[in-house]
């Protein structure tokens, strides 16, 4: 479709769930950025053997972790504007190729974002935060939420001053000023913008096409999931195909699949209705931003668990690898807990059951190779699965309730 001839943009008036072509080609960007995620926790996590010392894992995760938060926070900000607002107006076509571009730079940044390229990876996140609504103010003309991109506009920029500040420090000091930039931003978020003088808003009052806004989430988390696949391929494919290292690659495979159905059965497929049900639709939008973020860093975590499985297959594990490897799996199994509960106001005990399990198994795992623990992980996340089967078989679909 054309992009709109209107010389105003307008609210998204017809919630058809599709995502648009320049949407989908914007998510491509983020397939690359994710791997580069997976690639440099490598190096932040000290996950070669005998690397893990000290404090290190936890420092170098607490950095790969805000890096995927930016990354986040962009793709984010892109979807629920598109959701809002007609994606075919040329006004909002500029702001995804402007996000597409920075987003594609913050990636390539991605691996020396501490050393050298930070500068980089900062200008690109800031002009992607601060050109969004600095666009939507001027296209909007006499809208009624034209105030809000106001606020949005001076708080993205007030926080961006911490970002490139950051940028220009050793590595520690960059740590702290951009955890402080993006926990403004959150906050900020959270709190409807608030800007002395100019007000705040409610969440709760935003109008959003729901429909599009979930089939966004559903892409993201496929995005995720597949680069799971990815990295856990690049593994295989860069060493030797031995019986070890095959299984281990099998058993990443599976895990994803299985992954992809616990998503899917039923919540996935209806968080569209479910958003649509809300008795505030924008709350409830809101609600499974955060969610899918935890169940992305679970993910994220699933990957990068799997590349150590592949590569080590019989090694003797440390903790940080045993940390990816149950933690990545449990942690999703938490947001999937959460996101039940957003879709239909209850958690299936299956979800806590298989956390207890995954979490229990730790003291053992430690001291047992690495293909024990993805064996356990797959059987684990078999019997969830199997689980939301027996719970679904013979009864009709069960409808959204989302208790916002």
């Amino acid at each position: 479709m054309a992009a709109s001839g209107r010389r105003h943009l307008t609210l998204h008036t017809k919630d058809t769930g599709r995502a648009t072509f320049l949407e989908l080609f914007f998510d491509l960007v983020f397939v690359f950025a994710l791997t580069r995620i997976s690639a440099r926790a490598f190096e932040d996590l000290a996950l070669e053997p005998g690397g893990s010392t000290g404090w290190a894992p936890l420092t170098g995760g607490g950095k790969t972790l805000l890096l995927l938060f930016a990354l986040w926070a962009v793709w984010q900000g892109t979807a629920w504007t598109t959701s809002r607002y007609d994606p075919y107006h040329l006004w909002l076509q500029l702001v995804v190729i402007i996000a597409l571009v920075c987003s594609m730079v913050m990636g390539v940044a991605i691996s020396q974002a501490f050393r050298a390229t930070g500068l980089a990876f900062a200008v690109a996140y800031v002009v992607a935060q601060v050109s969004r609504p600095a666009i939507l103010f001027v296209a909007l003309r006499h809208h009624g939420s034209r105030r809000l991109k106001l606020r949005m506009t001076i708080v993205f920029s007030a926080s961006g001053v911490l970002w490139i500040a950051g940028a220009f420090l050793p590595s520690t000091p960059r740590v702290v000023c951009w955890t402080a930039a993006i926990a403004v931003e959150y906050v900020a978020a959270r709190l409807g913008f608030p800007v002395p003088g100019l007000g705040r808003s409610r969440t709760s009052k935003w109008e959003i096409a729901g429909e599009h806004l979930a089939e966004r989430y559903q892409q993201f988390f496929l995005i995720a999931l597949g680069e799971t696949i990815l990295v856990a391929g690049f593994a295989f494919d860069a060493g030797t195909h031995d019986l070890a290292r095959t299984t281990a690659f099998a058993l990443a495979l599976a895990t994803s699949i299985v992954l992809w159905r616990i998503y899917v059965q039923r919540a996935g497929q209806i968080l569209g209705e479910a958003v649509s049900k809300a008795r505030h639709p924008a709350d409830l939008g809101r609600s499974a931003a955060d969610t899918h973020l935890v169940m992305v860093v679970g993910l994220t975590a699933v990957a990068i668990g799997y590349e150590l499985a592949v590569e080590h297959p019989l090694g003797q594990p440390e903790a940080s690898w045993i940390a990816m490897i149950i933690g990545g799996p449990a942690l999703f199994l938490l947001g999937r807990a959460r996101f039940e509960y957003e879709v239909f106001g209850r958690v299936s005990r299956s979800r806590w059951i298989a956390t207890l399990v995954l979490l229990a198994a730790v003291p053992v795992l430690t001291h047992q190779p690495l293909l024990v623990s993805a064996a356990l992980v797959v059987v684990v996340l078999t019997g969830v699965a199997l689980a939301d089967a027996r719970r679904a078989r013979g009864r009709p679909p069960e409808p959204a309730a989302p208790p916002l």
